[in-house]
């Protein structure tokens, strides 16, 4: 297998910088907790759609689904539309509850919800998850980085935890969003210079599915049955409604409406990159047939097709993938760690600036405990196999009595707290039984706990004081939110933020001009210069926005 080149580091150490860059810059607009956690309600829905839609999608995505699609293909985009349905509920059912609920971390409503008990059961276990979670992603970026580079994979980790645990630290979660939007740039301009490659490689469209017919079948293989399918889409809109940076960007918009737009986007994203991302995956089993590890599909397809420089630009695009999953993850799940464990149990009384340095302490602690934790991870069987299994132990007990709880009065505090206990116990015996499939445990596993929350609230609480409470969520998040508790837009720190687009697309313009220069008179070199170009419009139409007045145009992210 081929490697980077020269040019190819000098690519990603530019892109390193930028990000880090944009960290340390915001760091100073960031007064207080609900800025770092939560932006200050004032994240712009697109901006907003597009930290969603990275937020989802990671290396893992060209590592674990690229495995999919180069050995059953087109099956790996029937699961990933999966992702779909949870942006529809959040658009038509969760978004405005979230928004009117008033809080700054996902675990926050739960004490009110149900109780203390649960909202700390919830949170402790919570980050457990995550930590697991996000070690799976960590592990995925570094086996393309070590694939691509040579670089060892203990080295690979440790880069990348370090980078994207900075600029988190520093700018919260206005750095992650608007790292985010700069990160999409990269990665959606890196995969459309990859696709036509990868098709004329293939001899055209016509060539390529008369080589390999049987990848162009969207149930194919054990993954396309369809109980397998059936299940796999009702464990992903369990696990995405309740995922915390989910929720997060729901109630970081200004209103309702906003997080509504949000989501659609948010959908209309999720439909339409997958097969953008996928389908060089999917041509790689004619290209490269005898490719002896399938989750290296995407990464092997890059190195055989793409030139020194553009190879660069897209690692640095995986960079960009992943990070942006680790920074929003780290700003949530600080989050959970600030408010809801070390307020809330160990200092109620502490300032908002302590809050706001432990937070940053927390973050750092997260991107330290998730980079050790993911040297381990080869051990569960690879990305794809390791995420299904973390997600059917915990997430999906978890997250159960989080998302219906905010639709259902009636299940209790008992009711949720057994849903977890009982849940992971379940998910233990059927996942250490070889005679049960992961989709048939999965779904008696979803079976059992969504029927011990329900019967929970057969019988009405004798606690009034519960029932009063609940019944005072239930109707504010029933009401619309008023105008005075919408925060005020503050221009001058929008105007900031559009020189900060500006300057940072102006950067991966001259980055994507520049890589293409060796390659120029191609059709990689070619498509790279001019996506420099369109950047670099785009860099002066974010420069000019910031001349208007703010009554004759808003920033449009």
């Amino acid at each position: 297998m081929e490697s980077l080149k020269q040019l190819d580091y000098f690519a990603i150490a530019i892109y390193m910088l930028l990000m880090a860059g944009i960290g340390l810059f915001l760091g100073k607009f960031v007064k207080n907790i609900g800025d770092y956690f939560k932006g200050g309600n004032s994240i712009p829905w697109i901006s907003g759609a597009i930290s969603n839609f990275m937020t989802k999608f990671s290396t893992f995505i060209f590592v674990a689904y690229a495995g999919i699609a180069y050995t059953d293909g087109m099956v790996a985009i029937t699961l990933i539309w999966s992702t779909v349905v949870p942006a529809l509920f959040g658009a038509f059912i969760f978004a405005k509850k979230w928004r009117r609920a008033g809080i700054i971390t996902p675990m926050e409503y739960l004490e009110t919800r149900f109780s203390p008990a649960v909202r700390q059961v919830f949170s402790w276990s919570g980050v457990g998850f995550k930590i697991l979670d996000n070690m799976v992603r960590l592990y995925a970026l570094a086996l393309f980085v070590n694939a691509a580079t040579g670089i060892s994979l203990e080295a690979s980790i440790l880069t990348c935890g370090i980078i994207v645990a900075l600029y988190t630290i520093a700018g919260g979660l206005w750095a992650v969003v608007i790292t985010d939007v700069v990160q999409f740039v990269i990665l959606i301009v890196a995969t459309l210079i990859l696709l036509p490659l990868t098709i004329k490689a293939g001899g055209g469209i016509s060539n390529i599915m008369a080589t390999i017919p049987d990848q162009f079948h969207w149930f194919k293989g054990p993954k396309g049955m369809p109980l397998y399918v059936m299940v796999y889409y009702l464990m992903i809109l369990i696990k995405y409604s309740g995922n915390w940076t989910f929720i997060q960007r729901f109630y970081s918009v200004r209103d309702e409406t906003a997080g509504k737009k949000q989501a659609l986007l948010s959908a209309a994203f999720f439909l339409i990159f997958p097969f953008i991302f996928l389908f060089p995956s999917i041509v790689a089993r004619q290209i490269i047939p005898d490719l002896a590890n399938p989750e290296m599909a995407y990464v092997s397809i890059c190195l055989k097709l793409l030139p020194e420089g553009i190879m660069g630009l897209m690692v640095a695009a995986m960079f960009a993938a992943t990070m942006s999953v680790l920074s929003g993850e780290y700003n949530v799940t600080a989050g959970v760690l600030t408010k809801d464990i070390y307020q809330r149990v160990f200092k109620s009384n502490a300032s908002d600036q302590e809050l706001l340095w432990v937070g940053r302490m927390m973050t750092l602690f997260l991107g330290a405990l998730i980079t050790v934790g993911a040297l381990y991870v080869g051990g569960f069987g690879g990305a794809f196999e390791a995420n299904k299994l973390f997600t059917g132990l915990f997430a999906l007990p978890m997250t159960i009595p989080l998302i219906l709880g905010v639709i259902l009065k009636r299940p209790n505090p008992t009711g949720a707290l057994a849903t977890v206990g009982v849940g992971i116990i379940v998910g233990l015996v059927l996942n250490s039984t070889k005679t049960v499939s992961w989709e048939m445990g999965t779904l008696i596993e979803i079976v059992v706990c969504v029927a011990i929350f329900l019967i929970s609230g057969i019988r009405r609480s004798s606690n009034q004081e519960y029932n009063n409470r609940v019944a005072a969520f239930f109707k504010r998040i029933k009401t619309p939110l008023r105008e005075d508790e919408k925060p005020i837009e503050n221009w001058d720190f929008q105007r900031s933020m559009n020189r900060l687009y500006a300057i940072a697309l102006l950067v991966v313009g001259l980055l994507f001009m520049a890589m293409s220069i060796p390659s120029m008179g191609n059709a990689s070199g070619n498509s790279s210069f001019i996506a420099g170009i369109l950047c670099l419009i785009l860099a002066v139409v974010m420069w000019f926005v910031i001349g208007k007045k703010k009554t004759e145009l808003k920033s449009p992210f």
